[in-house]
């Protein structure tokens, strides 16, 4: 029999419902395809330990940062994330490696035929959507390349987000903000409670979650992992992005220690293990990546939440490596807060380069030109994200400044491969 090539495979797979390419308003959020399709492809997501990651910012970069750190200590690792950047197979890693087309195309063939089977009979599987068979694939794929642990970042939520039909050793929840608040509700509180939905009875909690007067995430976090009994170790989140993250791995790390967790050497797993180095060589595409164009420092972050832009800015301000001012190539999802983003931004950038994609989600150029100049920007409208690119880096150039490309990881992955190679950085 012929095996199954990538190209067919991804043509059966996007047939499916994608909701991360669909307005979200009426989606349908729920884990039970998800678990019926694990069941019928033999539970391979029982075949390795699991860390779930879930969180409103950062929960990418905590997830590999922890998977680094297992790494380094001689463990055979998988690293589940979403969304990718440029090609599918950046979802699924194994030893930080994205997966080969051929095993990639074979997990999936197998997880589309049995939800073809399960539609046939009439079970939750067969009403899988892209995420749910994307995620069932991945679970597959980890088994069949014998990882011994797969540290698995939430898609959205929680609750009933396809991944937490996981049977994880450790919880972790990086932190709590406004976003997708059609989905998970409109206050803090309440999706702090969507995602505390992956606590599970005799499972540790290792969070981030911030107190916020009159809305409070961490009190409802802690109060379901009360109810489940669990222990919770809370982690103060007041450094820079990149530290908050980086000190959330290394905490986790020492919990998995402090549970018994044992490296190749057969010691306790510890945060030791996550060095600078180690965490600098496993960031992920699109998360404070350093590029050029021309010589022109380039800047790549998804952020798209408000405050994880304020952030970043915050920490890229004044850099020795980026001098001057920032011209901003910006996109941003309809569903996303544009003009949140637009004041995130503060009053230190010279221009902004408002552009879109041909994805059905994001704005339009012209829309988001009209916001920027409401916000009293120096918009200017440029409908093709690369070219977007090129004239704000023309424009550094002649300014003497920087380029920061952010509000989608849909743009950095439009834009990135038209940069120059990739630079090392500790942002």
């Amino acid at each position: 029999m012929d095996h199954p090539t990538l190209d067919s495979t991804l043509q059966r797979l996007h047939a499916r419902i994608d909701w991360e390419k669909r307005g979200r308003h009426d989606m349908r959020v729920d884990v039970a395809p998800a678990r019926d399709l694990l069941q019928r492809l033999g539970s391979p997501h029982r075949a390795w330990r699991a860390i779930h990651v879930a969180g409103t910012k950062g929960k990418g970069s905590v997830a590999a940062g922890i998977a680094a750190g297992l790494e380094a200590s001689g463990l055979r690792t998988g690293l589940y994330t979403s969304p990718h950047v440029e090609r599918i197979h950046e979802r699924v890693r194994m030893s930080f490696a994205p997966i080969e087309d051929a095993p990639l195309a074979s997990a999936l063939t197998r997880t589309l035929d049995v939800r073809e089977q399960a539609e046939a009979e009439g079970t939750p599987a067969g009403g899988a959507s892209w995420f749910d068979l994307v995620t069932c694939a991945a679970f597959l794929a980890f088994a069949e390349a014998n990882v011994d642990v797969a540290v698995v970042e939430v898609g959205l939520g929680g609750r009933l987000d396809s991944t937490n039909a996981l049977i994880p050793e450790l919880c972790v929840i990086t932190n709590i903000d406004l976003e997708h608040t059609d989905v998970l509700g409109s206050t803090r509180a309440a999706i702090a409670g969507e995602k505390a939905g992956i606590l599970k009875a005799g499972v540790d909690l290792v969070h981030g979650v911030t107190a916020v007067a009159g809305d409070d995430p961490r009190k409802a976090v802690e109060a379901r992992a009360a109810e489940l009994g669990i222990q919770v170790l809370h982690v103060p989140m007041n450094g820079t992005m990149h530290q908050d993250n980086a000190r959330l791995a290394r905490a986790c790390l020492d919990r998995l220690g402090a549970l018994g967790w044992t490296g190749s050497n057969g010691r306790p797993i510890t945060s030791n293990a996550l060095t600078d180095e180690v965490l600098a060589a496993h960031r992920l595409p699109g998360r404070a990546e350093f590029r050029s164009l021309a010589g022109v420092p380039v800047v790549l972050d998804g952020a798209h939440v408000p405050s994880s832009l304020a952030r970043l800015m915050l920490e890229l301000r004044g850099r020795a490596t980026l001098p001057g001012t920032p011209q901003v190539v910006l996109a941003v999802a309809r569903d996303k807060d544009a003009s949140g983003l637009l004041k995130a931004m503060g009053t230190a950038v010279d221009r902004v380069f408002c552009t879109s994609l041909d994805s059905g989600i994001h704005l339009g150029a012209d829309r988001l030109t009209d916001l920027a100049r409401e916000a009293r920007y120096d918009g200017v409208e440029e409908a093709d994200p690369v070219r977007a690119v090129v004239r704000a880096c023309d424009r550094a150039a002649a300014r003497g400044g920087w380029v920061l490309v952010t509000g989608s990881l849909y743009l950095v992955g439009a834009v990135r491969a038209a940069l120059d190679p990739p630079q090392p950085s500790s942002c």
